[in-house]
């Protein structure tokens, strides 16, 4: 892990990396942890950080907490079970838990695991405003769980506590499992839900809405409208649009989008973005759907239809400019050199004079 951003000369251009590789020895969840790209400082509480992780074998005597900052951890392949300080929370691909500054915890898993997450510095998720959505409308309160009350009682023993402190990660020994608190109360805990219970809301007329539509949390920045970070998710879920072009439009953004894919195909680039994988479109660098999606989305007849079915894909989005380490353009050799190429061959469609 690091909050080096200044490995790497900066660089604009559309990113895509192939899925990040599984681990090939015995790594646990902390062992696991890449960072991928991120902004600003944890000693003055404002920015993020994105990282991957991949793991296969449970910490065994070791507890991690984050000093810095909350952790949302997107598992994309394999079931965690986190053990924390307030009870046990089992996390399954296609749901999310949040693990909140200072909280003690420590992850088992029983097979081949891997998953992203979404740090933020010094400050906290909640959900959106819904303003004009009204009460009902995407992640609603009720479906968050929170783990019951848990402890162990074991002393004699060598148990490590890993913490990570302005960006780098220390260790201290103990004698005793720090899991032995018998009971919490308060509302500052450890939190999961479940992507399938997200309510929908999109047009019905005409125009591809803004993605802020898809927002399951964020975490807002002191400039009214932006974000240091939100969290969007793009579910299964109906397309009725008349008279216009149904697929994610052409656009440049003032928001850094990094996405991921937890399962299935995402609409706008079908076979070439993978599971496991990523892409990031920094502020004011075009983007959209590929040459194939383009097409489709051109002369599909325009009936309800059914998208995104058996998928899920998501978005962290920031209005800071992300950086991106050298394991995430180098290292890891995941990059994809090639991502511009699904953009060639897109044709002009005017027909007026030049």
């Amino acid at each position: 892990m690091t909050h080096n951003w200044g490995e790497q000369e900066p660089d604009p251009n559309q990113m895509r990396w192939k899925p990040f590789d599984l681990a090939a020895s015995d790594e646990d969840f902390v062992d696991g942890l890449k960072t991928v790209c991120g902004a600003g400082d944890p000693k003055i509480k404002l920015g993020l950080a994105i990282h991957v992780y991949s793991c296969n074998s449970p910490m065994k005597n070791r507890a991690f907490y984050n000093a810095d900052g909350d952790f949302l951890i997107v598992p994309q392949m394999g079931t965690l079970i986190i053990r924390t300080e307030f009870g046990k929370m089992t996390v399954s691909p296609n749901e999310i838990c949040v693990i909140q500054q200072g909280m003690r915890f420590s992850v088992a898993v029983s097979e081949q695991s891997r998953g992203y997450i979404l740090e933020v510095f010094g400050r906290h998720f909640h959900l959106p405003d819904l303003g004009p959505i009204g009460a009902n409308g995407l992640a609603n309160a009720r479906d968050f769980l929170t783990p019951t009350a848990w402890y162990e009682n074991c002393e004699n023993i060598g148990f490590e506590i890993i913490g990570k402190f302005q960006g780098h990660l220390f260790s201290a020994e103990q004698n005793h499992s720090p899991f032995d608190v018998v009971a919490w109360h308060g509302n500052y805990v450890p939190y999961k839900y479940d992507l399938s219970k997200f309510m929908v809301i999109n047009s019905v007329s005409f125009d591809h809405c803004d993605p802020s539509i898809f927002t399951v949390l964020t975490c807002p920045s002191d400039k009214l409208g932006t974000a240091i970070a939100d969290f969007v998710i793009f579910p299964p879920r109906w397309s009725v649009q008349e008279h216009t072009f149904r697929p994610p439009y052409y656009h440049r953004n003032c928001m850094s989008e990094f996405m991921g894919l937890i399962l299935g195909e995402y609409e706008a680039k079908k076979g070439s973005f993978q599971p496991g994988g990523a892409t990031l479109h920094s502020i004011m660098t075009p983007h959209g759907p590929d040459k194939s999606c383009f097409e489709y989305g051109s002369n599909e007849p325009l009936v309800p239809k059914k998208v995104a079915e058996g998928t899920q894909a998501f978005m962290f989005e920031s209005c800071l400019s992300l950086a991106v380490t050298e394991w995430g353009a180098k290292t890891c050799e995941k990059l994809d050199p090639e991502y511009f190429k699904c953009w060639q061959g897109l044709n002009s469609n005017f027909t007026g004079p030049t």
